[in-house]
């Protein structure tokens, strides 16, 4: 028996590293897991294998989670495949999309990174949350950056996961007397493509030395924390935002 037997759960851009490791860790627990994918249906294809492998059922679903016409028909799809409800929602889904400094960055490129990274969240959590009952739990995907204001060149990234920190709060104040908790973990150096594709190998191996571990952390651990804080395990946690850095930086 899984702490998640039966629960229901949506990981937005959970095809890959975080996300589909959080897709396997909650199909350990028992859950249906939804798979949100926007461009990559392959992978997202070859995680919902992977879920069910771990004993759950699961299903991939297109959805470009910064439109809310998109998010609607997600937690649609969701409710549709696995009864009605939804249990777990976990806004995983957004990224860095460039290093940009203030004098290199135009308005558009500050509104993409904004709505990719916090709107989406707000769409998901506004379409899921009528569908979420006592017991539910939302979990959002923060960073260290949202602390610190990140590396060079992500003070747009940086400032929406630092949104994202008080949106979760202010959302477990709203949703808490209706019995659902929301809670974010905000992580360190963890070892994904985001930052193969952003952060240079050297400075990759600074931040490991400089972090008491003396390692970058893994998509698993992450996964690992996400599924804590959905579970009943965690049923008088909520407005956290849970640093997961390996003691790079203390909150």
């Amino acid at each position: 028996m899984g702490k998640l037997d039966g629960k229901v759960a949506i990981v937005t851009g959970g095809s890959r590293d975080i996300g589909r490791a959080t897709s396997i860790a909650l199909a350990n627990q028992g859950a249906n897991v939804v798979v949100n994918y926007n461009s990559n249906q392959a992978d997202a294809d070859d995680t919902v294998k992977a879920v069910e492998q771990a004993g759950g059922k699961g299903i991939a679903v297109k959805a470009d989670v910064t439109k809310a016409a998109d998010v609607d028909a997600l937690v649609a799809a969701a409710r549709e495949a696995f009864g009605g409800k939804i249990d777990i929602l976990v806004n995983n889904a957004g990224g860095l999309v460039a290093r940009k400094t203030l004098d290199e960055m135009d308005e558009e490129f500050f509104n993409h990174v904004m709505q990719l990274n916090l709107t989406s969240a707000f769409l998901a959590c506004k379409a899921a949350v009528p569908h979420m009952g006592e017991g539910s739990a939302i979990v959002n995907l923060a960073s260290l950056a949202g602390r610190d204001g990140g590396g060079g060149g992500a003070i747009a990234y940086a400032t929406s996961k630092g949104a994202m920190m008080t949106m979760t709060r202010g959302l477990a104040k709203e949703l808490g007397p209706k019995g659902i908790r929301v809670n974010a973990l905000c992580p360190g150096m963890i070892a994904t493509t985001f930052h193969d594709t952003f952060t240079p190998d050297a400075a990759r191996e600074n931040v490991a030395n400089a972090t008491p571990l003396k390692r970058q952390g893994k998509a698993e651990e992450v996964a690992d924390a996400i599924v804590y804080l959905a579970s009943p395990s965690a049923s008088f946690i909520t407005g956290a935002n849970v640093d997961i850095n390996g003691g790079l930086a203390f909150s």
